[in-house]
């Protein structure tokens, strides 16, 4: 009863270190008589020089390391909107010449197709009408500006010339402005010339129903469609419990169903500012490059977004215990002394736990055998 770890000081609560303490008892003389046992008070553990639990336990010291988030998600190709270009004249017609083809290549005025439109006539008619208005218009306001410098000009003549000449002006412009629009070459325009529909991207033709013939009206859905794929957007989502992530989002990994094994590497491009409310989550446009095309419009995927590396603290799984609805490790405070300290974990990577609070750098955790610890109490 020399000893401070006397059989009233210590609580025998664990079956294990019970089976320990007999155990011990017959086969290791130098131990006789000495009880092998715990001593609990308030969240501290401490243990008895003979008890066996000992060598039961394994401590690591805490050290930060760098980790990378991961955020997965399922995710939509998608084209890049100033890259994609649905095909549809501005007027009704019938198509006289057909150029497209699935495949061709374009460049913004690349001639897509021709077509006859009485309204085309009619804008043809208006621009070459208000072209020669503001001509004559002109020649007035030449000859009222000399005469006045001749001194033999009314000045109310010559005022009368300046805004004839300014409302014919805008006339012309407006019409001028409404033929650009289609890429018509106002300079080589002829009365009666067929309408040249052009694409207005570089690309390539993907969709295309055009043939020689048809009548299209104005208001159809589009018979063409011009894309430029080599480089996309890939849209996925981010959960709201994530959001804290977003800001060190660094990249993401881009993962084919029809290609496995196969991942492309994209760049963040845009986070939402609105959150789905159906889904409770942000979409994230990736850019990606595609020069092989693999990655197409309405193709389902799988991204994986990747934060910046923080600096971070992890421990083995088997180091954190529960107590409802919280988590704790068991700090070593002393030899053989072990205090419960309460923590705030995050994921769980590679068999380890990431903590959030509660530890620093260089603390010692119990990493094996924290459950005698926990039986203890």
């Amino acid at each position: 009863m020399n000893s401070i770890f006397s059989s009233t000081a210590f609580r025998k609560k664990s079956p294990v270190l019970l089976i320990a303490l007999a155990a011990a008892g017959c086969g290791n003389k130098q131990g006789a008589g000495k009880t092998e046992d715990f001593r609990v008070s308030g969240d501290t553990v401490t243990l008895s020089p003979y008890a066996t639990v000992k060598a039961r336990l394994r401590t690591s010291t805490i050290t930060y390391g760098p980790y990378s988030a991961e955020l997965v998600s399922g995710a939509t190709v998608k084209a890049i909107p100033n890259q994609y270009a649905e095909i549809a004249p501005p007027f009704s017609g019938r198509v006289t010449r057909v150029y497209l083809r699935l495949g061709m290549k374009t460049q913004p005025g690349t001639p897509l197709f021709e077509m006859t439109s009485p309204d085309f006539m009619e804008a043809q008619k208006a621009f070459l009408q208000a072209k020669t208005a503001c001509q004559n218009a002109g020649r007035v306001l030449k000859r009222q500006q000399d005469l006045k410098a001749n001194g033999v000009g009314a000045a109310k003549d010559l005022e009368e010339a300046e805004t004839d000449f300014d409302m014919k002006e805008k006339e012309y412009q407006n019409a001028l402005a409404s033929l650009k629009i289609f890429k018509t070459d106002v300079q080589q325009l002829v009365l009666g010339q067929p309408l040249v529909v052009r694409s207005p991207i570089a690309g390539e033709v993907v969709a295309n129903d055009v043939v020689n013939g048809q009548y299209i009206k104005a208001d159809d859905a589009p018979h063409a469609k011009v894309a430029e794929l080599d480089k996309i957007w890939v849209a996925g989502m981010i959960k709201e419990k994530d959001l804290h992530l977003v800001r060190d989002l660094a990249g993401a990994a881009v993962s084919l169903p029809a290609f496995p094994g196969r991942t492309i590497t994209g760049k963040i491009f845009h986070v939402d500012e609105i959150m789905d409310e159906d889904t409770r989550s942000v979409h994230v446009l990736v850019a990606c490059d595609n020069p092989d095309h693999a990655l197409k419009p309405g193709m389902y995927v799988t991204v994986k977004f990747m934060a910046n590396p923080q600096q971070s603290i992890f421990v083995a799984a088997k180091a954190v215990m529960q107590f409802n609805d919280k988590s704790y490790v068991w700090l070593q405070s002393g030899k053989d002394r072990y205090i419960k300290r309460y923590v705030q974990t995050g994921v769980t990577y590679n068999g380890n736990v990431q903590i959030l609070s509660g530890l620093a750098n260089g603390d010692i955790v119990v990493s094996e055998g924290a459950y005698y610890l926990s039986d203890a109490q």
